[in-house]
């Protein structure tokens, strides 16, 4: 099943992710959606997400994303998560899998170009976003394993379009810190401890 993974790794009845298991997500009139998580875990990092085949295939990006197409940020291939997973903002407790504060960072239309499942298996997805923040197309290019790696190491690029900056002129993460979905910093998320849907 597309989300053993995500269950096998949580305690539910400590943690306030959702399991996955209510009832089925449907996607906004305007069809698929992305979510980027901002998540304080042991490192920061941005859980890049995507909806394909009724769940969120996820990418943690240690550097996050930029508009700079010179810029290719290592995007790690992690478990699928639940659609639920979309409005989940809030703190992960201590000692649990993820644990620290969660952002909904950014979110909005996903578009994909081409088959997504087949572009994920082929290890090439190219797509395009109509976020708050991000926007226009990008790509997701898996890279050659390296031997002893436990999970696929893929490359985050902006591809060339209209919206593309150079990342000293923009850094979108310094200049967009806050949720997309709340308004609020990192440390309000953290302060007020229990996870809201937003």
């Amino acid at each position: 099943m597309p989300l053993d993974e995500y269950r096998s790794k949580r305690h539910f009845t400590a943690t306030p992710e959702p399991a996955g298991e209510g009832a089925a997500q449907t996607s906004p009139p305007g069809g698929l959606i992305f979510v980027v998580h901002k998540h304080a875990a042991r490192a920061l990092h941005y859980d890049l997400r995507l909806e394909i085949g009724g769940v969120y295939a996820s990418w943690a990006v240690p550097k996050g994303p930029s508009f700079d197409t010179t810029d290719k940020r290592l995007a790690v291939h992690v478990e699928d998560h639940p659609l639920e997973y979309g409005s989940f903002e809030g703190s992960i407790p201590a000692g649990e899998y993820g644990g620290g504060t969660v952002m909904i960072w950014d979110r909005g239309g996903f578009a994909p170009i081409g088959d997504p499942a087949e572009g994920v298996a082929r290890g090439q997805l190219k797509f395009v976003l109509t976020g708050s923040k991000l926007n226009g197309q990008w790509v997701l290019v898996r890279m050659k394993p390296r031997p002893g790696e436990r999970q696929e190491a893929w490359l985050l690029i902006k591809e060339r379009d209209d919206f593309v900056r150079s990342h000293d002129e923009y850094d979108v993460l310094a200049a967009e810190p806050d949720s997309a979905a709340s308004g609020r910093s990192m440390e309000e998320i953290a302060a007020a401890g229990a996870p809201g849907a937003a």
